[in-house]
């Protein structure tokens, strides 16, 4: 294939990539953040609500181990992303039934029946990931991420509203509202399922013939920095997500918010988000991952602390404004290094390695905010306040270590801090070209 030939591939591929990470958000914007509604509408508990947010969390862990040795028997990356993408999106059709097929054990189906969907979904992103290393040009990684990401959080956000306007227009009859939920999450994974067919795969990168085996990269966690900054991000997860599954039941069952005083402060934080995933893009661009990763991980230990501040919904709002500011930069940052500090040929080993000790350090983080949200003293009339504090002193870890055990993996020039942050750094185009 000439260059010419190839880079015309990779720009169709590319845009193709946006509009699937568009339909993909649609299907997030009506389920991310309803799942915990539903299981509340459906009577669940406080611990239950902990197991939902655990339980697929583990089981998604485990199913990308197994990515690499699939993706390889499937023949290709995408012949694995395909049919399990296909699958995910049959699996949110059962949901809206258990309100109405179910007898007995409603919360149960409902954790089981996420767990398979997320598991396929999991199935998909490490090949996916390699898949997307090698379409993406080092020079505008970035960008070009930023730029997806901020696409498809405004569309998350588009249907983050329309969901809870949905919800809140066919009050009493919530399961109904539920039910229109999770059929345009069917459709609209279909639609990304669709885009996804028309990407261009390229040759899977390799070394001496082989990936090496999937033990091998396991040995260099504690070695490498890759290694490292899985670990730490793994204890980041964990301490997150002690409080993470329970922003939901704090404003819904303990401060009371209608469905549209809900959608109102989550939809903030995705408004947020789509500002900031760029504002962050040209800075990991120019100052490289880990800086931009150090910076943030200052400011995470506050996240779940200032909801302590006032429970007003035009506080929280501000609340989330911030989280999104923090988390927009992580997370763009941590994705970026993970492609460029992987191996080439050990890629898809390495992202299935690092989202599965994120996945486990979840599910364990879940389960024990779920097991302490009833045990631990109120702090201002609230236990899970208690719990948000918690997290908040947990994270403090990464702070500490992360300028210690994580170097970047490519030069970048020296920037203050106080320009990296405030002046404004060019964007170039993100053609891949040239």
């Amino acid at each position: 294939m000439t260059n010419s030939g190839q880079t015309q591939k990779i720009n169709k591929s590319l845009k193709y990539s946006v509009l699937d990470g568009a339909a993909w958000s649609a299907m997030a914007g009506l389920t991310q953040n309803y799942i915990t509604p539903f299981a509340l509408a459906l009577k669940a508990s406080t611990a239950q609500i902990g197991l939902l947010a655990s339980v697929p969390n583990f089981l998604m862990s485990l199913a990308q181990l197994s990515a690499p040795r699939l993706s390889a028997k499937a023949g290709s990356r995408k012949g694995l992303v395909l049919p399990v993408v296909f699958l995910q999106a049959v699996m949110w059709a059962p949901l809206f039934l258990i309100p109405y097929l179910v007898p007995d054990g409603k919360v149960w189906a409902l954790i089981g029946f996420v767990s398979v969907s997320g598991v396929l979904g999991a199935m998909a992103n490490p090949a996916w990931g390699s898949m997307m290393a090698d379409l993406v040009p080092l020079r505008i990684r970035g960008r070009y991420f930023a730029a997806r990401g901020r696409i498809a959080n405004l569309v998350a956000l588009v249907f983050t509203f329309v969901a809870g306007g949905i919800l809140q227009l066919v009050q009493p009859n919530v399961f109904l509202g539920f039910a229109i939920l999770f059929g345009g999450a069917v459709v609209s994974r279909l639609v990304s399922f669709y885009f996804l067919t028309r990407m261009w795969e390229p040759p899977a990168p390799r070394a001496d013939g082989s990936p090496g085996r999937f033990s091998e990269t396991i040995k260099d966690l504690g070695s490498s920095d890759l290694g490292r900054f899985a670990i730490l991000m793994a204890v980041l997860s964990f301490s997150a997500n002690i409080a993470s599954p329970f922003f939901s039941v704090y404003m819904l069952r303990d401060l009371h918010f209608s469905y549209l005083s809900y959608v109102i402060v989550t939809s903030a934080g995705s408004l947020a988000y789509v500002l900031f995933v760029t504002y962050w893009g040209r800075r990991t661009d120019r100052a490289g991952n880990i800086r931009v990763m150090r910076i943030v991980s200052l400011l995470v230990p506050a996240v779940p602390v200032v909801w302590l501040v006032s429970h007003q919904v035009w506080f929280l709002v501000i609340a989330q404004t911030f989280s999104s500011f923090v988390w927009a930069g992580l997370e763009l940052a941590a994705g970026n290094f993970v492609l460029e500090a992987a191996p080439p040929e050990r890629r898809t080993n390495w992202i299935a390695l690092y989202n599965a000790t994120n996945g486990i350090a979840v599910c364990l983080g879940s389960l024990t905010g779920g097991l302490l949200a009833s045990r631990l003293p109120p702090i201002l009339g609230y236990r899970l306040l208690t719990l948000f504090v918690l997290s908040g002193v947990l994270r403090v870890f990464v702070a500490i270590f992360l300028p210690r055990w994580v170097r970047d993996v490519r030069k970048v020039p020296t920037i203050g801090t106080f320009k990296l942050l405030f002046t404004r750094h060019r964007a170039n185009h993100l053609s891949t070209s040239g």
